[in-house]
Order: structure tokens, then C-alpha cells, then sequence
């Protein structure tokens, strides 16, 4: 049961355990002064989780492109103002010794809308309040967003140019990981579900077709990452619908997703389409986890309702996952990893200034 504080190691990061932070979008960045620029909230915000004992820290989806946000307060890293945001996040989280990573992320047709907890309304922000005009592999909208347009030859090379010149900007930044975001409904994705891509050309039609972009992306991110650095892919293990995406669709993208360089895949699921029906419940989404590393042969990273440190502890000692990704829990305790290590009479090193407690 103490695996789970064991350290990961992957390719040329050691990652000192098993309790990583799940990406979890903030909408927080200043919209018209700094667009995609991150600042104190996100600091504390990440910070905190270093300090709590958690090994790895991937932040906030991080988008490729203006026009990848999922609204306009999201985090980017298209530009190198937004690099050296970022590098001030990742030197506080080396400092307490966890490592660092970033999840680049491009939203497709679910871009250009309101935050959650935005008072102004919701669905698709219009352009006179800051929106734009979204993309897609199909011209099929998601419920009642905007009809975004389907990327033509141009525009599929832009997408893939962006994760690269993003991922080159994550390393100037100092990020240890770089996970590609292919889960939740959004662009990769998008092109990976028959429920969003109806194109009929060479990145639509069968599977290696609807996973071709995916893997173009994967390639030049790998291609711009050092090689020392590992490539992390999410995924969404189904749809949960009728006629979408598959598990056993999942793991064979998977296997070619190891074969491209990827050194874990991070298995969420849904996402695509909107009112599915997902049997949500405590851990609902190892057997998912389980399923990719089973099948691709591939490390995972489990993720969704993973609340309790024995829990936890069982799924990594089972090899159900190589890690647990936490964000509920984080939020709510960003000590748990502290807390999980005491329960499971693990003794986790704490800061200095909190060794009293």
C-alpha cells in the first residue's frame, strides 16, 4: 500500500510519488490586459499543492492559440510573456520539491465561452463581448454553441504548429511534463469521436484517420521537447454515448500513442456531447485507467472520484494505474497528500515552517 509514495520515474524525471494534481481550469487570467498570462491566483493556487506533498503538478489547461481557449479568462502559452508567467509557477513548485508539468490544450468547437461562474450568461461568448469565431473537424456545433468551422489543410497545420511552438515555450519555462490534451469534448478529441468528425478525407473515416491529427500533434510535440522530458497524452476512455468513442478504440489509439513516444496516458472520459449518461461513483474511471495499461501496454494515470488515501494507495499497488490524479480532493485539502502518507504510515517530508503541525 506504500507505492503510492514511491517515486515514478519517466524517461530522465524522477517524480518523487504517486499523488499527482489533475489540470483544472481556473478562468482566471485577465482577458483584455493579459490575455493567457497567469499571475498570483495561480501561484497560490499551484503552489499550494507543492507544498501539500503532491509529486507532480500539471496545471490548467494552457491554450496553443487565442482562438483555443475555452474562454476568454483562460491560461495560454502562445506567447513568451505567457512563458515567463509560467516559469514563475514552476521555479515555487521546484522549490518544494514536486515536479512541474503543463497540460496544452486547444478547445476547438467548446472555445469562446462564458467562464462557469460567469454572471454575464453562458454558452458562446458573441464577438462584441470578446469572443471568436471557433473550429473543428466537422461544422457541427456542440448543443447550443456556435457552429465552428471545420479546419481545412491550413488550419490543420496551424493546430499542430501551435503545440509545438507551445511546447518549445514550455520548456523555456522550466516544466518538467508536458501532457497533450485529447479528453473532454475538446479539439483532439473532437477529431478522435465519430460523433464530432464527419470529414471524409485523410483525418476523418476510420480510426487511424480520426487519431491522424492527434498523433501529428503528438509527434511535433515530441520532436520539440527534449528527449530526457516525458509526453504525456489525457484521453477520454468513452463517451458514455451511443455511436461515440469506444474503450476499446481508447487502447488502440493508446498503443499507437506509446508507439509515437508517449510515456503515460492520463484516462479520463467523456466530454464529446452534451446530456450523456456517465455512472458516476467512487473510482469510476480506473477500470479505464486499467484498460489502456493492460491493452497499449503503457503507463496510466487514473482520475475521477478518487477521494480516500487507501483508495488510492490500492489502486497503484494493484496496477490498476501507475499514478492517481486528484482535483476535488486537492481543492477541498491541498495537504491530502500529507494527510494520505500519515493515514498509510508513510512519512512524507514537510516544509520546514509547517513541521509543528
Amino acid at each position: 500500500m506504500t507505492s503510492l509514495f514511491e517515486p515514478l520515474r519517466l524517461r530522465d524525471v524522477e517524480i518523487p510519488n504517486r499523488v499527482w494534481v489533475s489540470p483544472m481550469c481556473q478562468y482566471s487570467c485577465d482577458p483584455v490586459g493579459a490575455p493567457g498570462v497567469v499571475h498570483d491566483w495561480h501561484l497560490a493556487h499551484l503552489g499550494a499543492f507543492a507544498v501539500g506533498g503532491a509529486g507532480l503538478v500539471l496545471t490548467e489547461a494552457a491554450a496553443v492559440s487565442p482562438e483555443g481557449r475555452i474562454s476568454p479568462e483562460d491560461a495560454g502559452l502562445w506567447t513568451d510573456e505567457q512563458a515567463r508567467a509560467w516559469a514563475r509557477v514552476v521555479d515555487f513548485v521546484h522549490a518544494r520539491g514536486a515536479r512541474a508539468g503543463v497540460q496544452l490544450a486547444h478547445a476547438g468547437r467548446k472555445a469562446s465561452t462564458y467562464r462557469p461562474f460567469e454572471a454575464a450568461g453562458s454558452g458562446s461568448v458573441p464577438a462584441a463581448e470578446g469572443g471568436w469565431s471557433t473550429v473543428a473537424p466537422s461544422a457541427v456545433a456542440f448543443g447550443g454553441f456556435a457552429e465552428p468551422q471545420a479546419l481545412d489543410a491550413d488550419g490543420l497545420r496551424r493546430v499542430v504548429e501551435d503545440f509545438a511552438a507551445a511546447t518549445r515555450r514550455a520548456d523555456a519555462a522550466g516544466f518538467d511534463v508536458v501532457e497533450v490534451h485529447a479528453a473532454h469534448g475538446y479539439l483532439l478529441h473532437q477529431f478522435l469521436s465519430p460523433l464530432a468528425n464527419h470529414r471524409e478525407d485523410a483525418h476523418g473515416g476510420d480510426l487511424a484517420g480520426r487519431a491522424r491529427l492527434l498523433l501529428e500533434v503528438v509527434d511535433a510535440v515530441r520532436a520539440a521537447w527534449p528527449a530526457g522530458k516525458p509526453v504525456l497524452v489525457r484521453v477520454s476512455g468513452t463517451d458514455w454515448a451511443e455511436g461515440g468513442l469506444t474503450l476499446d478504440e481508447v487502447v488502440e489509439v493508446s498503443g499507437w500513442l506509446r508507439e509515437h513516444g508517449v510515456d503515460l496516458v492520463d484516462v479520463s472520459s467523456g466530454g464529446l456531447v452534451p446530456g450523456a449518461s456517465i455512472p458516476v461513483a467512487p473510482g469510476y474511471q480506473v477500470p479505464l485507467a486499467e484498460a489502456v495499461r493492460r491493452g497499449a501496454g503503457v503507463a496510466t494515470g487514473a482520475v475521477g472520484m478518487i477521494t480516500d488515501p487507501a483508495q488510492a494507495a490500492q489502486v497503484v499497488a494493484q496496477g490498476q494505474a501507475d499514478a492517481v490524479l486528484l482535483a476535488r480532493a486537492l481543492l477541498r485539502d491541498p495537504r491530502w497528500p500529507q494527510r494520505a502518507a500519515r493515514e498509510l504510515g508513510v512519512e512524507l517530508p514537510l516544509p520546514p515552517q509547517y513541521a509543528r503541525a
